[in-house]
């Protein structure tokens, strides 16, 4: 759910949640494929419910305030809600149309895992949701859309994708939710790393493998969309009451750009050099400025990549400031590194 937008690839750990004292030690200090495997050995052997005991768990995880179900298709963060669900009395496998019923909605599809034990009843991904939405969204990834064939009550869309490397249909839900999603899709990947022998593959995932295109477009909303008290009692509540095992992702958000953004070599070594560059605007649609306060006594190496590593642009500067033209990139993820002899200093940039 939205709330504010983070600039830099390197943030401070913020323990809001109710993180058991010790539960992430053995992951400290590390990134990459090895903070993920650290991860997952943390988060494996999970208490397994079964599916229906998503129905029961339900109004402790996912109750709105008023006590009805928090349905991420059709909750609108502002306003009148199109249609609420009472628990269980709603609940429903058949429908009609929208606001008919909810059900149960798998966010990675069950036809991407072949519905094999362990996944299917996962309730980090399983939410429930509008029952003709979640019919819509069927098995397709998630994805930006411009040019919408259906569009949901509370503004989830479907259609053609507009991000790199992928045109075919995509489900877009509301901003509020996207990073929510992403999150989810963090936690599945890493949940089940090495345990995906029985796995499909899709137009976004190979296995429990993330393609390209969709980490781009997922952590793009994960930076947009930054966690929210909603997830993590969510998150609370699954580890305390059911599956007792976390999402990472919620717990640490930082750690989805320290184990998909590796390629970046040595985050910020040195404090000073640090804080003597800042970006703005950021994100921006056409062009941004690297303002450095203390101008270097000597030239320093900028370098630009996208999410998948691909060199984008580099070059030396030595300016108070550099103007930086984005408008012919795709929209998405870019890091900019900024080194001299001694030191580095990364950036996370968002190109709209």
């Amino acid at each position: 759910m939205k709330k504010i937008f983070l600039l830099l690839i390197f943030i401070p750990s913020f323990f809001i949640a109710q993180i058991p004292v010790g539960y992430y030690n053995s992951a400290q200090g590390l990134s990459g494929n090895n903070l993920k495997v650290a991860l997952y050995n943390i988060i494996k052997n999970h208490t397994q419910l079964t599916y229906n005991d998503l129905w029961t768990a339900y109004p402790q995880t996912d109750a709105k305030s008023n006590g009805k179900v928090w349905d991420i298709y059709s909750h609108k963060p502002v306003g009148a809600q199109p249609y609420e669900y009472t628990f269980i009395t709603d609940q429903c496998g058949n429908y009609n149309s929208e606001g008919d019923c909810y059900n149960r909605e798998h966010s990675w599809p069950q036809s991407w895992f072949n519905s094999v034990t362990g996944p299917v009843s996962d309730i980090f991904h399983i939410y429930p949701t509008d029952g003709d939405v979640n019919g819509k969204r069927s098995n397709y990834p998630y994805g930006n859309v411009s040019n919408p064939s259906f569009t949901s009550m509370n503004g989830g869309k479907l259609g053609p994708c507009t991000n790199p490397g992928y045109t075919q249909t995509v489900f877009e839900p509301i901003d509020e939710y996207k990073g929510d999603l992403a999150r989810s899709y963090f936690y599945m990947t890493t949940r089940y790393y090495s345990e995906d022998a029985g796995w499909s593959s899709s137009d976004a995932t190979n296995k429990a493998t993330i393609l390209p295109w969709e980490l781009n477009v997922l952590l793009t909303w994960h930076h947009q969309d930054p966690v929210s008290t909603k997830e993590i009692n969510r998150n609370n509540t699954i580890y305390s009451s059911y599956q007792h095992n976390r999402n990472p992702y919620i717990d640490h958000p930082e750690w989805a750009d320290s184990v998909w953004t590796n390629t970046i070599s040595g985050f910020i070594e040195n404090a000073k050099f640090a804080n003597q560059f800042s970006l703005y605007p950021n994100p921006a649609a056409d062009k941004f400025t690297i303002f450095n306060t203390l101008v270097l006594q000597e030239n320093c190496f900028l370098k630009i990549t996208d999410v998948s590593g691909k060199l984008i642009e580099e070059k030396m500067i030595v300016s108070e400031k550099e103007i930086i033209d984005c408008m012919n990139w795709d929209n998405g993820i870019y890091f900019i590194s900024l080194s001299n002899r001694e030191a580095v200093s990364n950036f996370k940039f968002i190109k709209q």
